[in-house]
């Protein structure tokens, strides 16, 4: 990850910044299905309490000009002023940036409910406990390309650490494992 390309969104009245971030996300998403890659991987240096208004991906520099070969922007391009493939910086910190599921969901509580693994008086301390559990991590509202359903994608930073871990990235250039450079 000795390479990376900034991506930094401009919102403006039409377009309000977690929109524009969500659909940006989303066409990203897509070009990583497209383009095949386990090697790019993303971060959100201006997170704070969101995930801010910038985006980076991070590789080599062969993968990463590979990839901004396809257009993949198209017409979000207008909100977005995109770097060209820039030198990480020496002497930075790495951390994983990871997808973070909640393990009592009510699509799970429908599935026990259809098998019969739960009782109707558990269902109500299930979906209890469910709400009392929620999630407060930032996330991304992504709308699949296959169903048109919309669906949270929480995100999860790990501890800062000295030096990186290798790994591959999944189609939405997250990892359990794997760490980015955080600058």
């Amino acid at each position: 990850m000795e390479k990376y390309i900034e991506i930094t969104l401009s919102p403006d009245p039409e377009m309000r910044l977690n929109c524009l971030l969500n659909a940006v996300y989303t066409k990203l998403h897509k070009a990583l299905c497209d383009f095949g890659s386990t090697n790019i991987g993303v971060s959100f240096p201006r997170y704070k309490i969101t995930l801010g208004n910038v985006l980076r991906l991070h590789g080599s520099q062969t993968d990463l000009a590979a990839f901004q070969q396809q257009n993949w922007l198209g017409g979000m391009s207008g909100y977005c002023n995109v770097s060209e493939v820039l030198p990480v910086p020496e002497s930075v910190e790495f951390r994983t940036v990871s997808r973070k599921q909640a393990n009592m969901t009510q699509a799970k509580l429908n599935r026990l409910l259809k098998r019969g693994s739960i009782t109707g008086d558990e269902a109500k301390q299930y979906r209890a406990k469910m709400f009392t559990k929620g999630l407060d991590n930032p996330y991304l509202e992504l709308q699949s390309g296959s169903n048109g359903h919309k669906h949270r994608r929480y995100i999860e930073f790990g501890p800062l650490l000295d030096s990186p871990v290798d790994g591959e990235f999944d189609q939405f250039g997250l990892a359990k494992t794997a760490t980015v450079p955080w600058f």
